[in-house]
């Protein structure tokens, strides 16, 4: 917990205008900030990383197929030439509404109106040991780490002795069959079939197993039926084991255990089963959700707090009177980072309304599903359509043309070159406590 007398003022310059400040450099807090260029306001924002993150190709770095630096863009880069937006590297720690002012491991800032636009974090569901051992994908440093471990147990596969060692090294576990979960299967299916035999053509890939498991009926449970089962068609084509309607139980790094009795031998376990707010402690309990999301109203207003909000993932906004959240998707964050600029602006003439424009996932090469309205868009149409809104969603041209010449590279010639070890992968394991005896 923040000690508030040890705490210092963040340099941060003066001005008489009013401070909106953002908590997340996400989706929602860069659209706002956007919007906001020129706005009678000093805007700032504080976010842990020094970088925007397009969370919808992690897991391509997490396979090798692009840089890291290709899906993530400086926030002081992006914000170039606005006057009234102010950085902060810094992470938040605790909002006291009663003093305005948010505490921050390295002080305090004061604000006027506060945004909560912090995104999500992986749930492990109470999971301690999922969350010990497994690989969550949901930063930049946990594709690289993902991307690490993978090839490291391909190096350590080349001198095991045993073929339950080596199957055990190179058997891998995707939980969770939401886009995440499939596009990441997909990836490593293809990768399996036309990568790695040329780099370890020591190693009998067909000994190497991927499994996706799914706790419900279907993959791509937000989606149709027909995205739904050509998805499964798709990834059983490419070698994919797809286990429906079961859940993970427990995982220990070594053995994953299944509610159907099952087990598989793997140090592999990539957990992509859900996801829970990220919020800040100092809110009241009844401004939370048991979700832990954020209640807003139709102004996207913290419930409670005049001047308070909450955009994107973090974000409970209800279209239904309570019934449903909005989906935790970055179009969701967008449209409602945009609407409160304009809220801001005073120009936002009713409540915040979301305009769903469809959904869609790549499975591999000419492999893809896309719901956009009454059009249901399946293989080399529905690829390409992913490819372009994607492409065209990258922050920054740079961006942009390196993460297009890298899938043209890999169109032609099946070939991705960014298998690096740039650091070797090193699980924490927290240090077991110490169990006290009452004399």
């Amino acid at each position: 917990m923040i000690d508030k007398s040890n705490s210092f003022p963040v340099k941060i310059p003066q001005t008489e205008q009013e401070r909106i400040l953002i908590i997340g450099g996400g989706f929602g807090g860069l659209q706002l900030v956007r919007n906001l260029k020129n706005a009678p306001y000093q805007v700032v924002m504080v976010d842990r990383h020094n970088y925007h993150t397009f969370q919808p190709l992690l897991y391509q770095v997490a396979t090798g197929g692009l840089e890291p630096d290709s899906i993530g863009t400086p926030l002081r880069k992006i914000f170039t030439g606005q006057g009234n937006f102010i950085f902060r590297m810094a992470e938040a720690k605790l909002v006291d509404p009663e003093e305005k002012r948010l505490y921050t491991n390295i002080g305090h800032i004061d604000y006027d109106y506060l945004v909560f636009a912090s995104g999500s974090k992986t749930n492990y569901f109470g999971m301690v040991d999922v969350q010990t051992y497994a690989m969550p994908m949901k930063t930049i440093p946990q594709a690289i780490d993902l991307r690490a471990m993978l090839l490291e147990n391909l190096e350590k596969a080349m001198y095991t002795v045993t073929e339950h060692e080596v199957e055990t090294l190179i058997d891998i576990v995707v939980v969770g069959g939401g886009p995440t979960g499939v596009e990441t299967a997909g990836a490593l299916a293809e990768l399996k079939m036309r990568v790695l035999p040329a780099d370890y053509p020591e190693l009998d890939f067909n000994r190497m197993d991927i499994y996706l498991v799914e706790l419900g009926p279907k993959l791509l449970a937000g989606m149709s039926e027909k995205a739904s089962r050509k998805t499964k068609q798709f990834l059983e084509k490419l070698g994919v084991n797809i286990w429906l309607n079961t859940g993970l139980v427990s995982f220990d790094g070594k053995v994953a255990k299944f509610n159907n009795g099952k087990e598989i031998p793997t140090t592999t376990l990539i957990f992509s089963a859900g996801v829970a707010a990220n919020t800040i402690p100092g809110l009241d309990h009844e401004s939370l959700h048991r979700s832990g999301r954020i209640l807003v109203n139709e102004n996207l207003k913290v419930k409670g707090y005049d001047n308070i909000y909450a955009v994107g993932d973090v974000a409970g906004f209800s279209a239904d009177e309570g019934k449903t959240f909005l989906p935790m998707v970055a179009p969701v964050a967008i449209q409602q980072g945009q609407y409160l600029a304009k809220l801001f602006r005073k120009k936002a003439k009713n409540g915040f309304k979301y305009k769903d424009r469809g959904a869609m996932a790549t499975i591999g090469k000419n492999k893809a599903v896309a719901d956009l309205g009454p059009f249901k868009l399946t293989g080399v149409a529905a690829w390409f359509v992913w490819m372009f809104v994607h492409l065209m969603s990258i922050v920054g041209f740079r961006n942009r043309l390196l993460v297009f010449i890298n899938w043209l590279w890999y169109y032609i010639f099946y070939r991705q070159n960014i298998r690096l070890i740039i650091r070797p992968f090193k699980r924490e394991i927290p240090e077991p406590k110490e169990e006290t005896v009452k004399v």
